[in-house]
Order: structure tokens, then C-alpha cells, then sequence
């Protein structure tokens, strides 16, 4: 049970973002290809854990300061360093087989998610808001990882749809662990934010987020690709999922962890099933 904890399963979640491309590329009749998807999809998982159990490794000694962290199962003591180095090279190496069955351009995607979560690990965590960007391109890379990982040309509107959706969740958490940890056991860069400023950086993030799928339902190219322009009907979805989000990181301070968000309130998940399944009749 340790074992699988150190995975963070419930972060899975993320690597939905595979996924996005195969569903607007309308090409779900293609076995060969919701193949591929789908292991781009596994492969992401796989790395994205052995990555966490990396980090916790590296973090053991701040994350036992931390009043959640702390319980954490290498923090704890509960998996031991060569366990923890046989976990992380096993599921990267299983992860880079199975880019490899798909596309060396997938292989690519994963080289570049390992770098930057290494720039983060060392370095980049500690730069304000660069290391919320950081986190960012991460989901970036996830979109890329089903697109030109596996053939797909990726949309730039969906690109931008995916940054600033993700820098949202990015800052939302950055407010939410302002907001419920003390300074003497958070993060170091937490000391150079300010609840002003993330409040800000928020407004930004949602508005953009929002005028972005906004501009992306109604552009000509997306109304000739899928012969609708019934999608902006869509847009009431995504406006209320965002404000639920915004509700539930002011008023409970429940976004230090977005997947676990996602888990446990129904509303956001009773908006991203009805913008699915809208989606889906709208655009098949």
C-alpha cells in the first residue's frame, strides 16, 4: 500500500490532458491511433509517477516539516531510498518502451517532461512565478504528448486553452497553500507572493482561460472542422466550472491540490461530465 501511495495515483487525473487532442481531431474510428493515444496516455502516468517518487525523495527532509507532506510514505520512512530508486527507473523505463512502440517524437515529449521536472526539482520551484509557469508547460507537454506525439496536429487554440486553464490551477494552488500553511513549514518560494498578487494573477488566468475557449467555439476554422458552431453552446459549462473553482478557493481554500478537487466535489465533476458529453454530440 506504501508502495502504490508513493505513486499518487489520484494525480493520474492530469495526464486527461492526453486525451484532449484525440477528442477535438475527430478520428475516433482510428484503432491505430486510440491505441497510441492510449499509451501515450499509460506512458504518462508511469513517468509522471516515477517523477513524484523522485521528487519526494529529494524533498524527504523538507516534506517531514510539512503538516500533510509529512505523512507522505518516503517522507515517513515507510519506503526506503533503494526502493524508491527501483521504483522511479522501472517506471521510466517502461514508460519510455511504450513511447517508443508509438513514435520517437513521443519519446521526445517525455525527454523534455523529465528535463523540466528536473530544472523544477533543483531550481526552478524557487523562482516566483516562474515556477508556476514551469508547472504549466508540464500540461503543455502533456497536450503535445497527444498530438505531434502520435501524429496529431495540436491546435493552437487548445495549446492556449491549456496554458492559461493550467496557470490558473498553478496559482490557485500557490493561493490555497498560501492561504493554510504556516510560512515556517511551506514552500521557500511562498515568501515571495502575496495574496494580492495572486488574486490578481488569478483574474488574469480565468479571463484569459475563458476568452480563449470562448474565441476557439466561434473561430471559422472550428465551425469547418467539425461542420458546427453549436460549441459555443459549451461555453456556459466551462464559465460555471470556473467560477466553482474560484468559489471553492475562496471560500474553503480547497485547491492546494487540484486532482483531489476534481475527486471529491461534484459539482466539477458534474460540469466537466456535461461539457463531455455536450462536446461529444456536438461535434460527432
Amino acid at each position: 500500500m506504501h508502495y502504490w501511495r508513493s505513486l499518487r495515483p489520484q494525480q493520474w487525473i492530469k495526464n486527461a490532458f492526453v486525451w484532449a487532442g484525440f477528442l477535438f481531431a475527430r478520428e475516433w474510428r482510428d484503432p491505430t491511433l486510440t491505441a497510441h493515444v492510449a499509451a501515450a496516455f499509460i506512458a504518462f502516468c508511469l513517468l509522471a509517477s516515477a517523477v513524484y517518487v523522485g521528487n519526494d525523495w529529494l524533498d524527504r527532509a523538507s516534506d517531514r516539516t510539512h503538516p500533510v507532506k509529512r505523512h507522505r510514505p518516503i517522507a515517513a520512512g515507510r519506503v526506503s531510498g533503494l526502493a524508491a530508486a527501483m521504483m522511479c527507473s522501472g517506471l521510466a523505463a517502461v514508460a519510455f518502451a511504450l513511447a517508443a512502440w508509438v513514435d520517437l517524437a513521443l519519446v521526445g515529449v517525455l525527454v523534455a517532461y523529465v528535463l523540466l521536472n528536473i530544472a523544477y526539482s533543483f531550481s526552478l520551484k524557487r523562482v516566483v512565478i516562474i515556477d508556476v509557469i514551469a508547472v504549466a508547460l508540464g500540461f503543455l507537454l502533456r497536450l503535445l504528448a497527444g498530438t505531434l506525439g502520435v501524429g496529431i496536429a495540436p491546435s493552437p487554440w487548445m495549446l492556449m486553452c491549456g496554458l492559461m486553464l493550467t496557470l490558473l490551477l498553478g496559482f490557485g494552488k500557490r493561493r490555497a497553500e498560501l492561504a493554510a500553511v504556516e510560512r515556517a513549514s511551506a514552500r521557500s518560494v511562498l515568501a515571495d507572493y502575496s495574496p494580492e498578487l495572486l488574486d490578481r494573477l488569478i483574474t488574469v488566468c480565468v479571463s484569459g482561460t475563458l476568452i480563449a475557449y470562448s474565441l476557439y467555439t466561434i473561430s471559422p476554422q472550428t465551425i469547418i472542422l467539425h461542420g458546427s458552431a453549436n460549441l459555443v453552446y459549451t461555453v456556459p459549462i466551462v464559465t460555471y466550472a470556473l467560477f466553482r473553482y474560484l468559489y471553492l478557493l475562496d471560500l474553503r481554500h480547497a485547491a492546494e491540490d487540484p486532482a483531489r478537487l476534481m475527486l471529491s466535489d461534484r459539482h466539477l465533476q458534474g460540469a466537466t461530465l456535461a461539457w463531455l458529453i455536450a462536446v461529444i454530440w456536438i461535434i460527432s
